[in-house]
């Protein structure tokens, strides 16, 4: 019989050795999320500075940028994005396979969908002024916005290239090159919107002419980049491999989409349904205050998500089911502990975080009403996008999409209107029943996630690979 001594000391052992391998994941981790978020906020950045600019010169300028850039551009963004981040599965898995020389391929091919698709959404932007119109806008809005978005059609091709190369260079660690394009470029578009906007007076034309260069620089850096290093092999020049086997890769690529998108118009539609209340001009006013409080911790969260997918992809890829299920572990930690933060923050600043974006006390009480929904909406947003991040990293965005439809659409929308409308609890209710479909697909998410064959997904990821990239580096 071993004495206590001896249990006590394999116990230290043991807390030992966990302690060191969750300290040299949450590195990992942190190497990968911590560039990525930076990143995020740089590219989001673009827009936001632009809209602060325009927004000095006229309202209608204003109007017109802010209607194109959240509703035309924001609907191309999120299906863009949605459909580039197939390749977070493919190249990710490649890569732990060992199989560099693909990552090339696999970016190429989804370079053809995403161009296809950018092609497709043109008449997005042609006829954007009848389309605004049916949405409610006013004629001089929806024509002041409609011309804007013709002179915004680069920058849809710009998407169509870059997401593509993000998820190429993330799939291979590579985040601190896009942080250093990002961040280069966002230094350069802060004094030429100041050039061309304000002191010469170019308004919503010069708004276009830097929005649109500094999404093609972005395009154009990373690609030097790519092309002059060969990105230790995973670029080996353009080859017409990128046009076989796009049927599987547009499958993937549009479950992935429609994954994402479910997600990303989510608490988008929650701003139009206020809209819809008696008076809504209050309300909506403080739940785009909370929106905007929201969507720049949403950056953490997509640089967790980002991080997790090539983790998870990486070792699946690699064989080592046991890492990727731990990977899962440390970054639900990491991230809940951050979204509790978030949460206190939030909470412990509802009094005075209003009126940091408006003068009006009644819009700023009504924030402040908000601010418990606003809580508990960044805890879950802490959770809930790096599930999904584990999903596109295994590989299961249809799986995803099913259940996204399930909580979002057809649980947290009615329960959102029934309790904001019929029952007039107004925003605060349709807020309430939209969180409810948040709180049930990230409960789903977490018991898919625990019940997992991690052996059975590393198989897969092999199977996954030879199918579109030969052997695996086991055989090798």
């Amino acid at each position: 019989m071993e004495s206590p001594l001896l249990e006590n000391n394999e116990d230290e052992k043991q807390l030992s050795y966990h302690v060191k391998r969750f300290g040299h994941e949450s590195k990992n981790l942190w190497q990968l999320a911590g560039p990525t978020i930076l990143t995020c906020i740089c590219n989001y950045s673009l827009g936001a500075l632009t809209q602060t600019f325009v927004g000095l010169v006229a309202d209608l300028h204003l109007a017109a940028f802010s209607v194109e850039n959240s509703v035309i551009a924001g609907l191309a963004y999120g299906l863009l994005l949605g459909m580039g981040s197939a390749l977070e599965t493919l190249c990710g898995q490649a890569y732990g396979a060992g199989q560099i020389r693909m990552l090339g391929v696999y970016m190429q091919r989804s370079w053809v969908i995403l161009i296809t698709t950018a092609i497709l959404l043109l008449p997005l932007y042609i006829w954007s002024p009848p389309i605004l119109k049916l949405m409610g806008q006013t004629t001089q809005i929806s024509n002041a916005a409609g011309k804007f978005a013709l002179w915004m059609i680069p920058q849809l091709f710009a998407y169509a290239m870059n997401f593509p190369i993000q998820k190429f260079l993330q799939a291979q660690g590579k985040v601190l090159v896009m942080l250093w394009v990002s961040a280069g470029v966002l230094v350069l578009h802060v004094c030429f919107s100041w050039l061309l906007i304000l002191k010469l007076g170019w308004g919503l034309a010069g708004a276009a002419i830097i929005l649109n260069t500094s999404w093609w620089l972005i395009v154009i850096l990373q690609l030097f980049y790519i092309f002059i290093t060969k990105s230790d092999g995973a670029w080996n020049g353009f080859t017409w491999l990128a046009f076989a086997d796009l049927f599987g890769f547009v499958k993937l690529s549009l479950a992935s989409a429609v994954m994402l998108c479910l997600e990303f118009w989510y608490l988008m539609i929650l701003i139009a349904i206020v809209g819809r209340l008696e008076n809504p001009l209050i309300p909506v006013d403080a739940m785009s205050i909370c929106m905007n409080i929201n969507g720049w911790e949403a950056m953490i969260a997509i640089g967790f998500n980002a991080a997790i997918s090539v983790r998870v992809s990486n070792e699946l890829g690699a064989g080592d089911f046991n890492a990727a299920k731990f990977s899962v572990l440390v970054v639900s930690i990491t991230s809940v502990s951050i979204g509790v933060l978030a949460m206190i923050v939030v909470l412990s600043t509802k009094d005075y975080f209003p009126y940091l974006f408006t003068t009006s006390v009644e819009v700023a009480n009504e924030a402040t009403k908000l601010a418990a929904l606003l809580g508990v909406t960044v805890l879950l947003n802490s959770l809930q996008p790096v599930l999904s991040g584990v999903a596109i990293g295994a590989g299961w965005q249809s799986l995803v999409a099913y259940i996204n439809v399930g909580c979002y659409y057809v649980v947290g929308l009615p329960a959102g209107i029934i309790l904001g409308f019929t029952l007039r609890f107004g925003a605060e209710g349709i807020w309430s029943g939209m969180i409810a479909g948040i709180v049930l697909q990230t409960i789903i998410l977490i018991v898919v996630t625990s019940i997992t064959n991690w052996k059975k997904e590393a198989e897969q990821a092999e199977s996954r690979v030879r199918k579109w990239g030969g052997s695996t580096s086991h055989d090798q």
